[in-house]
């Protein structure tokens, strides 16, 4: 065989593989050649970061009276185990 064709066969191989691990990882790897362009359909959507409303002084308040009381039960509960 000569080694264009071989060369050419490794790249297919090649290309295949990059689609296959794009399509299992959920991104589109880089076109390593002008012959094989990434494939547009298969680019992630991006996830929204979920925003918070903050908390007022009243309810840091009451968060952290609950979480006090929280705590103190639970070591209530492991002190008597």
């Amino acid at each position: 065989m000569a080694t264009e064709h071989i060369l050419s066969l490794l790249v297919a191989e090649r290309d295949k593989l990059n689609k296959a691990i794009a399509a299992l990882g959920g991104t589109t790897a880089p076109a390593s050649s002008p012959k094989s362009p990434a494939p547009a359909a298969a680019a992630p959507a991006k996830k929204k970061k979920r925003k918070r409303k903050p908390l007022t002084a009243a309810q840091k308040k009451q968060q952290s009276e609950r979480m006090k009381a929280f705590w103190a039960a639970r070591r209530k509960k492991l002190a008597k185990a």
